[in-house]
Order: C-alpha cells, then sequence, then structure tokens
C-alpha cells in the first residue's frame, strides 16, 4: 500500500527453497518479494554455531543480484542470526533509517543528554539488567529501580519480600550497585510502598497497599503504590531527559496497571525528552493511548538494553 507496488509473498518453509530462487530471479525492476518468516528454518539462531546455518546465510544472499543489504530491523540487530549478521558478511551491508533514529536518540540520551538524566528501570530480573544498570550509573544523575527487580534490592536489604519475585541469588550484585551509585554521586529511588496479592490473577478488592519493609509472608508484591508515584513523580518533574525500560508492575493485570501508568502519564505531561526502551514499557504505553506523547519509543526492548549497555 505504501510502495503503490505489488508486494509478492512467497510461503516456502525451507524459506530459500527453490520456489522462491525463481520468483527472485524473475523480479523486475520495482518489484517487491517478501519471504517466508526466516526462522522457519533452524539454522537461523544457529550463525557462529553450526556450519549449516553458514550455508543458510549464502543461500540468503545468493537471492540478491544487487549486492545491497539493508537492515532495518533494530529490534533484533543484536541477536548474531543468519539473516542479519550473516548475510552481512557476503554482501555490502547497510543500516536503515528506523536503526538511524533508533541509535540518534539513544546515543543522544546517553552521551549528550539534557541534565537532570533520570533512567528508570523496572521489570522482572536484576541479572538481565545488571550490566544496563552499571553502565548508566556512570551517566545519570537519578536512577528509579521498580518492577520486580526492586524486591530482590529489599532482600539485599535485609527486608522480607514474601512470595514477591526475587533474586535471592543477586542480593550482593543489588549491594555493589547501591555502592557504587553512592560513589558515583546517583540518587537511587526505590518503591516506599508496594500492592500485594496472593496471585497474579487479583481483582482490586483481593490487592492491598503495605510499606515496602511490611510485606506480609504469605503475599507478593505486584506493582508500586500511590507513595511511590508520588515522589517518583516529583523526581520525573525535575528532568530533563527521561529513559525508561520496564514496567512498574505486574500491568497485564489491569489491578498492578497502576504504577506503570502514573508514570507514564506523568513523563507524558512534561516537556521532557523522554525515550522509551521498547518491550514491555512500550506495550503498557500503546495500552494506555499515550504513544504520541514520548519523543521516542525504541521497536527493540533487548536491543536498546544492550545498545545502552
Amino acid at each position: 500500500e505504501r510502495l503503490g507496488v505489488n508486494v509478492k509473498f512467497v510461503s516456502d518453509p525451507k524459506v530459500t527453497g527453490e520456489e522462491t530462487r525463481k520468483l527472485a530471479a524473475e523480479l523486475k525492476d520495482g518489484e517487491v518479494l517478501l519471504l517466508e518468516n526466516t526462522r522457519y528454518r533452524a539454522e537461523e539462531t544457529k550463525y557462529g554455531k553450526e556450519d549449516s546455518a553458514v550455508e543458510y546465510a549464502k543461500e540468503l544472499a545468493a537471492l540478491c543480484d544487487d549486492n545491497i543489504f539493508v537492515n532495518d530491523a533494530f529490534g533484533t540487530a543484536h541477536r548474531a542470526h543468519s539473516s542479519t549478521t550473516g548475510v552481512a558478511k557476503y554482501l555490502p551491508a547497510y543500516a536503515g533509517y528506523l536503526i538511524e533514529k533508533e541509535i540518534e536518540f539513544l546515543s543522544n540520551a546517553i552521551n549528550d543528554p539534557e541534565r537532570p538524566l533520570l533512567a528508570i528501570l523496572g521489570g522482572a530480573k536484576v541479572s538481565d539488567k545488571l550490566l544496563v544498570i552499571d553502565s548508566l550509573l556512570e551517566k545519570v544523575d537519578s536512577l528509579i529501580i521498580c518492577g520486580a527487580m526492586a524486591y530482590t534490592f529489599f532482600y539485599s536489604m535485609g527486608l522480607n519480600v514474601g512470595t514477591s519475585l526475587c533474586e535471592k541469588d543477586m542480593a550482593e550484585e543489588a549491594k555493589k550497585i547501591m555502592r557504587k551509585a553512592v560513589e558515583k554521586n546517583v540518587k537511587i529511588l526505590l518503591p516506599v510502598d508496594v500492592v500485594v496479592s496472593d496471585k497474579f490473577e487479583a481483582t482490586e478488592a483481593e490487592a492491598k497497599v503495605v510499606p515496602y519493609d511490611k510485606i506480609p509472608e504469605d503475599l507478593g508484591g505486584y506493582d508500586i503504590g500511590p507513595k511511590t508515584a508520588e515522589i517518583f513523580g516529583e523526581e520525573i518533574r525535575k528532568a530533563k531527559t527521561v529513559i525508561w525500560n520496564g514496567p512498574a508492575g505486574a500491568f497485564e493485570n489491569p489491578t498492578f496497571m497502576n504504577g506503570t501508568a502514573a508514570i507514564a502519564r506523568i513523563i507524558a505531561d512534561t516537556d521532557c525528552i523522554s525515550i522509551i526502551g521498547g518491550g514491555d514499557s512500550a506495550a503498557a504505553i500503546v495500552k494506555l493511548g499515550l504513544e504520541d506523547k514520548f519523543s521516542h519509543i525504541s521497536t527493540g526492548g533487548g536491543a536498546s538494553l544492550e545498545f545502552l549497555e
């Protein structure tokens, strides 16, 4: 529709099978051929590990007679797969406009930000974000930690976290992060109250707000509480640049959406440069219908995290 041409599609489980090769060879100038999902072949994800993946990359590259490969999939640019890293080994390779835009926004936010620079990190695991936290502590003025990650920090302080999702083996790393923040003069904010329940499927009536240091043994934390949203809001309003990756709670259940929604609305209401690092945070913003209120919503969760690392 955008190109004003008929896009041909070849449903080929081998992706580079005989029919695909025939259609590719017959393409005229200006025509477009869309291939089957490259992951129909198991070798796609094994580039660098198995010879068959190298062969697959060569087969994909051989479909092209103009010798140009453009990768514009930022969301998968951090993965060394046959159709990305692989094809780029056999054709002159270029980044597309989306990747250019992503790198521009993320680079400026980190290397030349309007200050104060605030990073908000949520989501489930400290282990997933350990390297990015370490990197951000060199650059940000303040850091908000929320989502299930916060419970690992509470546990590292010797607090009871009940049945909350918590990486107990990451407690020492959490302590190191807190120490590094002090050294680097970075203000770290953790929740002061949390919404707890005995299950993820809970209704509003079954959830309650408790202080962060009073989580009952038999309940788990699923969202930040209203006081926390208020304190985080004050910090957000001071910032000139905000980078946000990972929701504040289990937003898939409307009962635990309030914290993420509060953060999103506060950022949307400011005139700061706001960058959302893809994945679940982006999904939450789309769910709230606020996507037009942010400077940049990344198309890659894992990719933007690795880039920030």
